[in-house]
């Protein structure tokens, strides 16, 4: 059998979130082959510029499509959060895994967010977590960070920062999570759309691929991030934007998604929407809502 090859970023992180797909394709598939190929991005070749300044989509997934496009590797593993709100027309989500703790969390040298002395130095990449941590925290400094999960934290122990704010998710997966000083609560800090899931990407004309990782998709996951995804995309945004959405299904299929949005004075614009976990026009309602009530807030 011709071995599966899955393409991924070379981080420790997102090595290890491919071998967590290619165990569980083997776990379906008994004897087939996989093999993970490394792809360096964009994102992971400039790391002296705030991610923002990159350009608007697909600084970590770019590189990784063209080799699907070009054949190279038969699958694509990324953190959901990372992909652009709309994939490209050759370009398919094969699956969507059962997400991990979707929230976002603080390591610091001690204090709990609440009991960081004011001045404290906060790293963070995300716009959409700066903007909140404004909110809560006006007096603390925070400054851009980049680099991998190892990377961010070395820079912790060695005094560049008091505190990072990071996604629990990829702690959990690394074996990091006894490093968590706080859990931040989604009311307190919205995660970014998809945070916590992982995306299994394939070209959309490979019917063989598609079927292959369908066993893999989780139906709450997918109709989650389905949902959040669909809200970034009708705000015309991308992971880099001061926006934030979490869907979750509860019992009887009712899907309820909570989101976020900055408007252009700092202030951020927050909403709630329940519907049917199958209605794809659940987040693009709840887009809507928000940024015209973001657009009012400044009208003369």
């Amino acid at each position: 059998m011709k071995p599966v090859v899955i393409g991924t970023r070379a981080s420790t992180l997102a090595l290890a979130q491919a071998g967590q797909v290619a165990a569980a394709l083997g776990a379906m598939h008994p004897g087939l082959v996989v093999e993970i190929r490394h792809i360096t991005t964009r994102g992971d070749r400039i790391t002296d510029r705030p991610l923002a300044a990159l350009g608007r989509n697909g600084v970590f997934v770019t590189e990784i499509e063209t080799a699907l496009r070009e054949k190279v590797i038969d699958l694509a593993v990324h953190s959901a959060k990372d992909l652009p709100s709309r994939l490209a027309p050759d370009m398919t989500l094969a699956a969507l895994l059962e997400r991990e703790d979707p929230r976002d969390v603080l390591i610091s040298d001690g204090p709990v967010l609440a009991d960081l002395p004011p001045g404290a130095r906060i790293g963070t990449s995300s716009p959409r977590r700066a903007a909140q941590l404004r909110t809560l925290r006006p007096d603390l400094a925070l400054l851009d960070i980049r680099g991998n999960v190892d990377t961010r934290l070395r820079r912790l122990v060695s005094g560049d920062y008091h505190a990072l704010v990071l996604a629990a998710a990829g702690l959990i997966r690394l074996g990091r999570a006894a490093e968590i000083t706080e859990w931040l609560d989604p009311t307190v800090m919205l995660p970014a759309v998809g945070q916590g899931a992982l995306a299994v990407e394939t070209r959309a004309g490979d019917a063989a691929m598609r079927q292959l990782a369908a066993p893999l998709a989780h139906a709450a996951t997918s109709a989650a991030v389905s949902a959040e995804r669909a809200f970034l995309a009708e705000l015309g945004a991308d992971c880099t934007a001061v926006a934030g959405a979490l869907a979750s299904v509860a019992p009887g299929g009712v899907l309820v998604l909570d989101a976020l949005v900055g408007a252009s004075d700092g202030r951020l614009v927050r909403g709630r929407l329940s519907g049917d976990a199958g209605d794809p026009g659940l987040g693009g309602r709840l887009a809507r809502r928000l940024r015209a009530e973001a657009e009012e807030a400044h009208a003369p």
